[in-house]
C-alpha cells in the first residue's frame, strides 16, 4: 500500500511544468529548423563531393599504384637482386630448431642463412 502511495506520480502534483510553448521557445524551434535546413543542404553538398569527386580519385589512385607495382614487379624479373653478404647478416649465435632461417624468412625478399655455408 505505501509503495502505490510512493511510486504513484499522478498522485504528486508537479510544480513548474508547463505544457503550453511561449514566443521564447517558438522562436528557438524557427532558429533550430533553419539549422536543420542549412545543414540538410551541406549535407548534400558533402555527400555529391564524395561520390562525384573523392570516389573516382581514389579509384584512379590505386589504378595508377597498381600499374606502378606491375612495372616494377616486372623491372624485378628482368633484374634480380644481387646479395652483398656482410658478415653481420643472417648471424646467429644457434641455429633455431627447424634450420638457419627464421619463421618470416622469405627467399623472394631475404638473403637464405643456407647459402652462407
Amino acid at each position: 500500500m505505501a509503495s502505490r502511495i510512493l511510486f504513484n506520480t499522478h498522485l504528486v502534483k508537479r510544480a513548474g511544468v508547463r505544457f503550453s510553448s511561449t514566443s521564447a521557445e517558438n522562436s528557438f524551434i524557427a532558429q533550430r529548423d533553419a539549422v536543420k535546413h542549412h545543414a540538410a543542404d551541406a549535407a548534400g553538398t558533402w555527400k555529391k563531393i564524395t561520390y562525384f569527386v573523392a570516389i573516382p580519385a581514389l579509384v584512379a589512385a590505386s589504378i595508377n599504384a597498381y600499374n606502378l607495382y606491375a612495372e616494377h614487379h616486372e623491372h624485378q624479373k628482368h633484374h634480380p637482386k644481387e646479395w652483398v653478404k656482410y658478415p653481420y647478416i643472417n648471424f646467429r649465435a644457434k641455429d633455431y630448431f627447424w634450420g638457419k632461417n627464421s619463421l618470416f624468412f622469405n627467399p623472394e625478399t631475404n638473403l637464405s642463412a643456407e647459402e652462407d655455408e
